[in-house]
């Protein structure tokens, strides 16, 4: 089963059912981190939330394009819970696990859907710290959960309410569904990306 869940990190463009998976986290004493619209959502709701550059001591910057891409988050994501090196480490740079992950990813096959879209719309909308936040957590999935699908909030609470954690075959099971989605949503970047001819025009020109 793993270690209690004490601290999770969402961030989300789909915001769908967040008020009330963020309500149960909290109820259950999940310290919550967040980013821009979805900590203020949350917090509009009433709900107690850390913003990110509060947790890491470091300003978003470059437009957005620079929140979550720090060690304290990734360190409390991709920290091995019984490595002891791993724990000294963290320990030295007052480094706090991060124990549970809801992402997702800029719409960027709906942007470039838009026949008005220039290619520097598409590439503002090509997401760098989500995928990032879900590899790095799907890949340590013997101690993260790690969730980029609305349907499997009910899940992942019914069985932190139940033992304080998800099972080993839960964290799994999410973890493949996000390098399914990750696969896939590079793919349709690079497939589009393809047919478009920058020499042409600056900012958008498809074959």
């Amino acid at each position: 089963m793993g270690q209690k869940i004490e601290r999770a990190l969402i961030s989300l463009t789909d915001k769908d059912g967040i008020e009330g998976f963020a309500q149960e986290l909290a109820d259950l004493g999940i310290e919550i981190l967040s980013t821009g619209g979805t900590a203020k959502m949350i917090r509009q709701a009433g709900i107690e939330v850390v913003d990110v550059a509060e947790f890491t001591g470091f300003p978003e910057m470059l437009d957005g394009r620079v929140k979550t891409l720090h060690p304290k988050i990734h360190g409390g994501i991709l920290n091995q819970r019984d490595n002891a090196d791993h724990q000294r480490q963290c320990a030295a740079h007052g480094l706090k696990n991060i124990d549970l992950v809801a992402v997702n990813l800029y719409a960027f096959e709906k942007t470039v859907a838009d026949p008005q879209c220039s290619l520097a719309d598409a590439i503002e909308n090509i997401d760098i710290g989500g995928p990032t936040l879900l590899r790095a957590s799907a890949k340590n999935f013997h101690n993260v959960t790690v969730i980029v699908d609305p349907a499997d909030y009910p899940r992942v609470l019914r069985e932190i309410k139940e033992q304080g954690n998800t099972t080993l075959e839960t964290r799994f099971y999410l973890a493949a569904k996000v390098f399914a989605l990750t696969s896939s949503y590079d793919t349709k970047i690079s497939q589009w990306l393809e047919t478009v001819d920058v020499k042409t025009n600056a900012y958008f020109a498809k074959a």
